[in-house]
């Protein structure tokens, strides 16, 4: 099941939309639409581009997540759902999956002369 576009009016009277997965966990909220119309476009946009979305790899060559210090008993957050912890995945598997596509893909016309 795909996760859910979430439409609201924030407390600036603001139009904006969040995806949460089918858990209901928040995975990403949109910055502030001035009408109910421009949000849904923005909606539309994101649906359009980001299913097939590379991965854009800033971090530099040879770096790695450092290890997390245990935190204070006070300070320990609340486990939430197995669905929304962290998945990581090498970011290799993913490069050799665009090439794949892109050597398969039709050329995209953009209308640029």
């Amino acid at each position: 099941m795909a996760g859910k576009f979430e439409l609201f009016v924030d407390a600036e009277a603001q139009y904006r939309f969040r995806l949460t997965t089918p858990e209901g966990c928040e995975l990403a909220v949109s910055g502030a639409y001035r009408d109910k119309a421009a949000a849904v476009a923005a909606i539309e946009a994101v649906r359009e581009c980001a299913g097939m979305g590379l991965i854009n790899d800033l971090c530099p060559a040879g770096s790695s997540v450092p290890a997390q210090a245990e935190a204070p008993a006070a300070v320990v957050p609340a486990a939430g759902p197995a669905a929304c912890e962290p998945r990581r995945f090498p970011v290799d598997g993913f490069r050799k999956h665009a090439a794949a596509r892109r050597t398969v893909a039709t050329p995209h016309l953009s209308g640029v002369a």
